[in-house]
């Protein structure tokens, strides 16, 4: 196939969400409706001894309390099986805000006021709130190695020998934890904030001891993730129970303050990075260890650091090691960036501070480090255009103009300028997938596919991969999305959505235009294909098609229609695909105050074949701010005598805002990477944002000569 660009088009869903038309889980609504309100834990550890729920009772429209004696006790752990469910409400307290009971109301106030009469009595126990708490006990993980790391940078000529740090941070999408819940004719239909909806019909299911068969979620618009909705959220079962008890619909709009407590969120972490380099500056040997904080149970596993980062450089010589910390809160998770985020900041900053050492440009360092194979497999990197992104960046951002030595570019006020980069680097991930697609002769075209739209542009993606092969009118194509009634629902997480889901669409698109041509059989007909199909007197032209990753075997499609996970990458039978950014930042620094300014930046980025321009641009210059407002903003403040969180909105927990921006430019090398599909998308959801700290932080020391190895960069720390 040829690799032409797609079209600039507009967001397919674009109108519809401006007249209001588009409705997420909060926006679903059923006569007869009842309103849900949490009573969250107020201890760390420990476990409910009483819980007096008559004073609830009493409070005018409230309909029923719902306690740990109201839910099945979940199932026992199978050898050959994954882990039971949680219980939807336990006794047994393992973090503050955990879910004690359920107040349900004929209104939210009544709900509300219901929640705040129950104060349950506990006894306590003792806990670890912070990660460096005393008596944490940590738990170290399985090394990631590749050629001889400490003999490297034994022998080399300069060694970076730095520690640095990243907070507790919250992901925060607009849209707070969301779900109705609906039980009729013994079946339950489920409307909930969802990156993966399969997996939240499966965790119902479990809990609540239901055959799957008789659930369905449907969660087809997320306002927003960043992968704080990719695990199953413990609510749902809850407000299913409370719906199969009343026999009612139920909802259940959690505040943003008990959603601090509740959802995931991005572990701190306590990075130590030895990077050595000979006296020309080739970069020799790289040790990288890190301790994050985590939960016994906690599923965000400490390697994820690792393997990113030790493929940025042609560095041969590569050690990852890391343990989890574990401390008395709910379970830390994904958040837009994940494992790399955290690591190109510790990493980027090194190879900065390594380049001041060398007295070499950052730019002209990392360029003289730029590989082709994959250091841990010695298998090549697919499609990398790295390179091309730092030169594209360089000349956008005029980086010639920069001056070396820190503190020596200054506006005429004596305003501080510093110019940084950094780069940044994710895996490629492709899950299995299947489609169908309808052309009609009456205008429509329909097509169902596994995915979520949470703002990210799936949609978009689809339509673009259908329109690019069939002249249908895209004001009646309907897209079938986060329905498990309609297929499996894979998670759309780790930026797999788009990689995923446009090989299969395309595939589909192209078998029912040859469906169409063979229809035809060289006949000239005018209009578009809903016409013709008229014209020929055929209803509606159908396939289906189905995709697996390359490596993957048929095997992967009944795991994705079983609910689990059908992913493969990064490493693919010809090469490890990444995706790759390059940042470059200006900030201004005031003289007195040190308050810090990002007046512009230009991002580009390597994210294999651009299949919806549009959107992928917006990704790009939200993941700019994003990674601004992470830099220089987000601190999630933990109250060690409570290990709860201080800052529990969007009034403390400061974030940017538009006053914070300047010129952001972006761009993107779409160049196809057929090392993972035919149509040689890869992935940006993620990426956008690794590196952005770093080329701040890179940005800041130029302005100052202060390095800064801790985020968030405050005022206090430059003063």
């Amino acid at each position: 196939m040829t690799a032409q660009p797609f079209a600039q088009r507009e967001r397919i869903d674009a109108r519809d969400k401006v007249l209001g038309r588009t409705q997420f889980a909060a926006d679903v609504h059923f006569p007869n409706m009842l309103y849900a309100m949490l009573v969250p834990a107020t201890i760390a550890k420990g476990r409910v001894t009483e819980l007096d729920i008559d004073p609830a009772l009493t409070v005018p429209g409230v309909v029923r309390v719902l306690t740990a004696s109201d839910f099945p006790p979940p199932p026992p752990a199978r050898e050959d099986g994954p882990p039971p469910p949680p219980p939807a409400i336990d006794n047994e307290i393992t973090y503050l805000g955990q879910p004690v009971a359920l107040v349900v109301g004929e209104t939210l106030e009544a709900a509300i006021e219901g929640a705040e009469t129950i104060k349950p009595r506990y006894s306590t126990e003792p806990f670890i709130p912070l990660i460096d708490s005393a008596g944490a006990r940590r738990v170290p993980a399985e090394p990631t190695r590749a050629g001889d790391a400490e003999a490297a940078l034994a022998a080399a000529a300069v060694v970076v020998d730095e520690r640095y740090e990243t907070p507790t941070q919250h992901n925060n999408p607009i849209e707070l934890f969301a779900t109705t819940a609906v039980w009729a004719d013994g079946r339950l239909t489920m409307y909930d904030c969802s990156q993966g909806a399969t997996f939240a019909k499966l965790a119902v299911a479990g809990s609540l001891q239901l055959d799957p068969g008789m659930v369905e979620v449907r969660s087809a618009y997320v306002g927003g993730g960043f992968g704080q909705k990719g695990t199953p959220k413990r609510q749902a079962a809850l407000v299913a129970r409370a719906a199969m008890l009343t026999e009612r619909p139920v909802t259940l709009v959690t505040p943003r303050g008990q959603i601090f407590h509740l959802g995931v969120y991005r572990a701190r972490t306590q990075q130590h990075v030895r990077l050595g380099a000979d006296a020309d500056g080739r970069m020799t040997g790289l040790a990288y260890d890190v301790v994050q904080e985590n939960t016994p149970d906690g599923m965000f596993a400490v390697t994820g650091y690792f393997d990113g980062v030790s493929r940025l450089y042609g560095i041969d010589n590569y050690l990852g090691t890391g343990a989890d910390s574990y401390v008395d809160r709910q379970a830390p998770g994904f958040m837009r960036g994940t494992h790399p985020f955290v690591a190109c900041f510790a990493v980027e900053s090194a190879v900065d501070e390594l380049a001041t050492r060398l007295g070499q440009d950052p730019l002209a360092l990392r360029l003289a480090n730029d590989t082709t194979v994959d250091p841990l497999t010695g298998e090549p990197l697919s499609a990398r255009y790295l390179a091309e992104c730092l030169n594209e960046g360089a000349q956008r951002f005029g980086w010639e103009r920069r001056t070396h030595e820190p503190g020596s570019m200054r506006l005429p006020d004596g305003t501080l300028v510093g110019w940084g980069l950094a780069c940044g680097i994710f895996n490629t991930a492709r899950s299995a997938a299947e489609a169908t697609l309808r052309v009609s002769a009456d205008g429509a075209t329909r097509v169902v596919t596994g995915g979520h739209e949470m703002g990210q542009g799936i949609r978009s993606v689809i339509a673009n991969a259908i329109l690019q092969h069939l002249d249908v009118d895209p004001d009646k194509l309907e897209i079938v999305l986060g329905n498990t009634t309609a297929g499996p629902q894979p998670l759309t997480a780790g930026q797999w959505g788009t990689a995923s889901v446009a090989p299969v669409v395309e595939k589909a698109a192209r078998q029912l235009r040859a469906e169409f041509d063979d229809l035809v059989a060289g006949r000239q007909f005018f209009g578009n294909m809903h016409a013709q199909l008229a014209r020929l007197q055929q209803p509606y032209l159908e396939v289906s098609a189905a995709e697996v990753a390359p490596g993957q075997d048929p095997s992967a499609l009944e795991t994705l229609r079983r609910g689990g996970l059908a992913i493969a990458g990064p490493e693919f039978p010809r090469g490890t695909a990444m995706s790759y950014i390059a940042h470059f930042v200006e900030v201004h620094v005031e003289p007195r105050t040190r308050r810090v300014r990002m007046p512009r930046s230009v991002s580009i980025a390597d994210i294999g074949r651009v299949i919806s321009p549009k959107t992928a641009i917006s990704q790009m210059s939200g993941g700019t701010v994003w990674g601004f407002s992470t830099a220089l903003r987000e601190e999630t403040e933990i109250d060690p005598r409570f290990a709860g969180y201080l800052n529990d909105d969007l009034a403390d927990y400061v974030v940017a805002v538009n006053a914070d921006i300047g010129d952001i430019d972006v761009g993107l090398i779409d160049q196809p990477d057929l090392a993972v599909s035919d149509v040689g998308a890869k992935g940006m959801g993620e990426l956008v944002m690794v590196g952005t700290a770093a080329a701040i932080a890179n940005a800041v020391y130029h302005a100052t000569g202060k390095r800064l190895r801790k985020l968030p960069i405050r005022v206090e720390d430059l003063l």
